[in-house]
């Protein structure tokens, strides 16, 4: 019989794959033209976003990942982040498990991003 999984032992599975980054790491990545993918919900994405950051919610990322333009390159640097880091660490393994090898993710996702000093992006039509 298998032992089921928690989501702790999802995580720490997935922690042994995934190459985690700071902000400033993040930001090094982008000013060398990594893609910023962003796995959260559409609804958390319009609130804010790293600059440049594309919106595949993390439980369509599998079905998403073979027609996407961000992810047509398999060699392309990709930097992954949600909120506070779960999904991305998720995401950023599958996409690993899925022949992406420059993956790397956001550690403490956009509430780290946000609550230092770097710019976020917003849908435009959110305040009018």
């Amino acid at each position: 019989m298998t032992t089921a999984m928690t989501k702790d032992d999802f995580l720490a599975e997935a922690q042994a794959s995934v190459t985690p980054v700071d902000a400033e790491m993040a930001q090094q990545m982008m000013d060398s033209g990594a893609r910023v993918l962003d796995v959260r919900e559409p609804a958390e994405f319009m609130m804010g976003h790293l600059p440049g950051a594309e919106n595949i919610p993390r439980g369509v990322l599998e079905f998403k990942a073979a027609d996407h333009p961000l992810l047509a390159d398999r060699n392309a640097q990709i930097l992954l982040y949600c909120k506070n880091g779960g999904r991305s660490t998720l995401a950023a393994h599958t996409l690993k498990r899925m022949g992406y090898d420059q993956v790397k993710m956001l550690v403490g996702g956009f509430d780290a991003w946000a609550g230092s000093v770097h710019k976020v992006e917003s849908d435009p039509g959110l305040y009018r």
